[in-house]
């Protein structure tokens, strides 16, 4: 009895040292000992030195316009970029969306890294680069050539290396960002392409490696027009104007008084209509923007702006009683949802831990309108990073970036990948 006693203890012993070595089999790496396995640090110094290469891509790709509406021709030429760096299953969804997988070890977790190919600058724009040393200057060429760069110098770094990771990563450069694209690729991956499929996403936008987007900022986006009978500005004085109408409600628009427990904004941002000077127009219009991240708040200002459309117009009817009627459409043209990743969720520490470990600076939590707004509304963890180097002027002719040590981004891009796929 006393050496089956022995025995049990002995095999007791030895199951609880093999539980120990599958928990610790089990266990995640820190950022830390990812960045002091040799494989990783041999990728981690690849990436520098391709940089150059990167950035010449980066310009190249800037060069290729991708207006609103009309990305078809970057698309197809990351479909190639795709293909030529062996990503598998490389196609094009029904929205125009690029998409490429590095398949791990499991389907699971799957990470969506993206991309968006659209600028906001339209057709005709010159988007011709000009170069100063480390500074790039052209439409578009941070915003979001940048992100598309440091996406193909991720992708170059992880299929160039011998590392595996547990979880698939699928590359995407989608459609739609901008403007009144209204997010339309992305909602696209969510509600059909990859539906039910993505357990965690990451939007590469902008370039300050620093910086976590976790707080989604929706917006509503409104194309209002106003219609009236016209008539020529002598002859027919005194019919109801749509321009007046529209005047007065913009005027009262200005004096909305908007929510100030979180920053809630809104704005009339283009203005149109009429045939000429001396004609009473029976048409005028005008485009409206209101944002925030709290869904309360946005709903709340949504109220007011409608009944300051309602008001203008009863108000212009009133001045010209059986000179006719102003009627007015709202029409919505965007409608990005709020959103929010807990500062506490897997995600953002992971961004955090690799910020921190690569000293690039204290990571820096913020709220902005990106294309990460749908996965977040979604409960999908989701956030928006930086891809490195300086970018200036964004959305402006005279936009351009600075490639001074823009090869950290995509460090801090691989690592954060490492540090989700495990």
């Amino acid at each position: 009895m006393k050496h089956r006693a022995l025995a049990l203890v002995a095999t007791s012993l030895c199951l609880i040292a093999l539980a120990s070595t599958s928990v610790l089999a089990q266990s995640k790496k820190t950022a830390e000992q990812f960045l002091a396995d040799p494989a990783v640090k041999a990728v981690m110094q690849s990436i520098q030195t391709n940089e150059p290469h990167f950035i010449d891509e980066e310009a190249r790709i800037t060069e290729i316009a991708a207006p609103p509406f009309h990305e078809q021709t970057r698309a197809a030429e990351l479909k190639k970029l795709f293909l030529a760096a062996g990503l598998q299953n490389v196609r094009i969804d029904a929205t125009g969306n690029v998409l490429g997988d590095r398949p791990g070890v499991s389907a699971h977790p799957r990470l969506v890294i993206a991309a968006h190919l659209d600028t906001v600058f339209p057709e005709g724009t010159d988007v011709h680069v000009k170069r100063n040393g480390n500074m790039l200057a052209a439409p578009g060429i941070s915003d979001d050539g940048r992100g598309l760069a440091s996406m193909l110098a991720l992708i170059s770094a992880l299929q160039g290396s011998k590392i595996s990771t547990p979880g698939t990563v699928t590359f995407v450069a989608n459609v739609g960002e901008e403007g009144l694209g209204d997010s339309r690729g992305v909602k696209a991956l969510f509600n059909d392409t990859l539906k039910g499929q993505i357990d965690a996403f990451i939007s590469i936008d902008g370039t300050d490696p620093s910086r976590i987007v976790n707080v989604g900022v929706g917006s509503y986006r409104y194309k209002v027009t106003f219609t009236g009978p016209g008539g020529h500005s002598y002859g027919a004085f005194g019919l109801v104007n749509p321009a007046n109408a529209q005047g007065l409600a913009i005027a009262k628009i200005a004096h909305i008084q908007v929510p100030t427990k979180i920053k809630t904004t809104f704005n009339v941002g283009r203005i149109g209509g009429g045939t000429s000077v001396n004609s009473i127009p029976f048409e005028t219009w005008f485009e409206f923007d209101e944002r925030s991240s709290d869904q309360a708040s946005l709903d709340e200002v949504d109220a007011k702006f409608k009944k300051a459309v309602a008001d203008g117009v009863a108000e212009e009817n009133a001045l010209h009683p059986g000179k006719g009627t102003i009627t007015v459409k709202l029409e919505t043209v965007g409608n990005r949802p709020c959103g929010n990743t807990p500062a506490d969720a897997a995600i953002v520490k992971a961004v955090g831990a690799s910020i921190t470990a690569m000293h690039l600076g204290k990571p820096e939590l913020e709220a902005s309108s990106t294309d990460s707004n749908v996965p977040m509304h979604l409960g999908i963890p989701a956030v928006t990073m930086g891809g490195g180097g300086v970018g200036l002027n964004a959305h402006a002719l005279s936009e351009s970036f600075d490639a001074t040590d823009s090869y950290k981004g995509v460090q801090n891009l691989l690592l954060t990948t490492l540090l989700l796929t495990q």
